[in-house]
């Protein structure tokens, strides 16, 4: 049995740092993007479209993070902002709204609004946010949820600002699925606004599949593989279809079917859940390790400096290392020990996916300095800030908001 040494990147949100094959298309995608200044009118969506196991989301996803590194290096500003959402399972329209706000708001629950209200404190928090914002709608199938609600928003978003607001920030969508849920989301846009040619994807070459195979078996065994597993694992999946998506499943069981331990559960995707940690650790993490890495150290730093502007006491070292090994079972992060440092070894922290596309909720606990112990004090959200009013919402109680 192998020993997988960084089952991360077996997980099937994990995004290679190459489209193996697709690179072209990549180009093309984010050539249609044209940033940092469309020249075209918004909505500036870009669609793309193939069957299932073509790389229509390694696609996606790769030409959104190259639009915005591309933001990100012209601008010292406005960091942009990233936000991928897996449409299938979603219930509709509401379903998709409320996943994309919660990326800006975490603690929000849609139930009891209406997709209106929702879709106004999704656009109300992009223009509060005043960043550059690149959506990456994913997995759309035929039977999926109803894009037009959204779409049409993003096409005129000021019916859903507050009078005297106009505009958002620039807002860039990629749309990713099967040319039959694509067509029947460009069919809801009708008389209003238009996709465009999509950009097709066809099946994989065996030698391009073999190759893409390779690269995910090597990174998470950290070695060389042997030929005859790739061989395998290749033409097998070539029988099925010539599916990345189907190769990479078998290269998961190969590698991970009879491992014992918690360990080897991890890389079969994402947390459906938010992780629960406190958002001024998110943000000493953020700020520690800039897009790459960085001591534990540093991080407990940052964070006791956070902790300190909210007026709270700094976490323990033992609380702050569980909430970075919680951030790493959900596949975010990779703590690595490394010789140096006091004792003879430094604990290191390296980020898998950016922060901005990390899904958290808020865990707060009563670390105030007049609160009591931070163990013994539940927090009851009796002291939680309301949030702002949505669309029409003002003689709501703060519960029954969505903005």
């Amino acid at each position: 049995m192998f020993e997988v040494r960084h089952p991360e990147v077996l997980a099937r949100d994990w995004l290679p740092p190459v489209a193996s094959g697709r690179e072209a298309e990549v180009a093309e995608v984010v050539r249609r993007l044209d940033p940092p200044a469309p020249r075209a009118p918004p909505p500036w969506i870009v669609a793309v479209a193939g069957a299932r196991g073509t790389g229509t989301s390694t696609v996606a996803r790769r030409a959104a993070r190259t639009l915005a590194d591309l933001l990100r290096a012209g601008s010292v500003v406005c960091v942009p902002r990233l936000i991928p959402v897996r449409t299938a399972g979603l219930r509709g329209a509401h379903g998709v709204a409320s996943s994309l706000l919660r990326h800006l708001d975490p603690g929000f629950d849609g139930r009891g609004f209406s997709v209106v209200e929702v879709l106004a404190g999704f656009l109300r928090r992009i223009r509060r946010e005043a960043r550059p914002m690149v959506l990456v709608l994913d997995d759309i199938g035929v039977g999926g949820p109803d894009l037009g609600p959204l779409l049409r928003a993003l096409g005129n978003p000021d019916r859903f600002l507050p009078e005297g607001e106009n505009g958002i920030p620039p807002t860039w969508t990629l749309l990713a699925g099967t040319p039959e849920g694509l067509r029947a989301a460009e069919a809801s846009l009708e008389g209003h606004c238009s996709i465009g040619p999509t950009v097709d994807l066809g099946t994989y070459p065996d030698r391009t599949l073999a190759t893409i195979v390779r690269d995910r078996a090597e990174r998470s065994l950290g070695r060389p593989v042997p030929p005859a597993l790739i061989t395998r694992i290749v033409t097998k999946a070539v029988e099925e279809g010539a599916s990345a998506g189907f190769a990479l499943e078998l290269l998961r069981r190969e590698l991970l079917g009879g491992v014992r331990g918690s360990r080897a559960r991890l890389p079969y995707g994402l947390p459906s859940n938010p992780v629960a940690i406190e958002a001024h650790v998110v943000r000493a993490i953020e700020s520690a390790v800039r897009g790459q890495e960085a001591r534990v150290g540093e991080v407990r730093r940052w964070e006791a400096e956070f902790a300190e502007a909210e007026g709270s006491r700094p976490l323990p070292a033992t609380t702050l290392w569980r909430r970075i090994v919680r951030l790493e079972q959900a596949g975010y992060l990779r703590r690595e020990i490394r010789p140096g440092g006091v004792g003879g070894t430094r604990s290191v922290v390296r980020v898998l996916t950016p922060v901005d596309e990390w899904v958290t909720s808020a865990l707060r606990v009563d670390t105030r300095r007049d609160g009591g112990s931070w163990v013994s004090s539940r927090w009851d959200g009796s002291a939680a800030p309301s949030p702002a009013p949505a669309l029409g919402s003002e003689a709501r109680p703060p519960s029954a908001r969505a903005d």
